[in-house]
């Protein structure tokens, strides 16, 4: 799990290092899939009772809108500018 999580942030950081937006966005849509693994490693430690239900419920929707985020990021720099939406 905290290599899932370490690596959301990680591939943020270096995707806004990258010289486009499009670039950018492929290291997005990699830490969007680190999110959902660390949504898959919650509840799988909670279904081993590795955590409570109680730490699940708490966490599991935080790493469900940090992927929500990361989606509307995506959306805004892969959509097209509005001289190019014609």
């Amino acid at each position: 799990m905290t290599r899932a999580a370490m690596s959301i942030a990680a591939n943020i950081v270096e995707g806004s290092s990258r010289g486009s937006d499009q670039d950018f966005a492929k290291f997005i849509q990699i830490a969007i899939g680190s999110a959902s693994e660390l949504e898959y490693h919650l509840h799988l430690a909670a279904d081993l009772n590795l955590i409570s239900q109680e730490e699940f419920a708490a966490r599991g929707p935080e790493v469900v809108e940090v992927r929500k985020m990361l989606i509307g990021l995506k959306k805004k720099l892969t959509a097209p500018l509005p001289s190019q939406a014609r």
